[in-house]
């Protein structure tokens, strides 16, 4: 089933990573201009109906983006240096304390699929 986040405030609005975030920052110019809705539909007819919902598309493709912009291989470190970069944070829409853990494990389990194909195809 195709998870889609829910965006909650938090309890002390003076801590949103927008403010720390500077105007002319990379990812925060390409949040303003980057559409990316039309993942939702694209993807929707390899989802299952019923079971557990998954992570957000629109996030994972965001999360591909930047480990493709900085040149992070390792699923391991685009998961661990995107939680310490508030402006990664703020690309991805997540809030101060959010954690990434949940991508974690869908990274490990496409790579291993794409594991599988490669050694029995």
């Amino acid at each position: 089933m195709v998870g889609k986040r829910e965006n909650t405030t938090k309890t002390c609005p003076s801590l949103t990573i927008e403010t720390y975030v500077p105007k002319n920052n990379f990812y925060r110019r390409l949040k303003s201009i980057l559409e990316l809705n039309f993942v939702y539909e694209a993807v929707k007819p390899f989802y299952g109906k019923c079971g557990q919902k998954s992570i957000d598309p629109v996030v994972f493709f965001k999360l591909l983006l930047v480990g493709h912009f900085e040149n992070i291989c390792s699923d391991r470190t685009l998961i661990a240096s995107s939680q310490l970069r508030l402006d990664i944070l703020h690309f991805l829409d997540y809030k101060l304390g959010e954690r990434l853990s949940k991508l974690n494990q869908v990274l490990q389990l496409i790579n291993s699929i794409l594991h599988y194909l490669n050694t029995h195809l």
